[in-house]
């Protein structure tokens, strides 16, 4: 009998494998995505100085107010816009786009392009 590998174990070691490529930098941070069933969280993080600059996540009280559901597309193009926001006001203009393992479809397309509408560059 064949087993078959977890799809959370296929998506862990793909972010691995992600991230011995590149690194969050003070002038250029990684805007790391993580979704769950029923949530999705961003973060700015400065790998070097391991330190989160900034995040955001539909679980905080004035996001989820906005919002009808936590875990479709609009929800995340809102958390797009959010975390954009919070970075600019931080003076973040630059950010390597980290998709943590899961497929660039979707949520995790979603927020990427509402990101860069909202002015970050990646």
């Amino acid at each position: 009998m064949v087993s078959k590998e977890s799809r959370v174990e296929i998506r862990v070691k793909k972010h691995l494998k992600v991230r011995n490529r590149f690194s969050g930098t003070a002038e250029r941070p990684r805007l790391a995505v993580f979704r769950s069933n029923n949530h999705m969280h961003v973060q700015v993080i400065d790998d070097v100085a391991q330190k989160t600059l900034c995040a955001a996540s539909t679980v905080e009280k004035d996001i989820k107010a906005e919002l009808k559901k936590t875990n479709d597309v609009e929800a995340a193009k809102y958390l797009g816009t959010v975390i954009a926001k919070r970075a600019l006001e931080k003076g973040i203009k630059e950010v390597v786009y980290d998709r943590g393992g899961f497929i660039y479809a979707g949520k995790v397309k979603a927020l990427a392009e509402a990101a860069r509408e909202a002015g970050l560059e990646f």
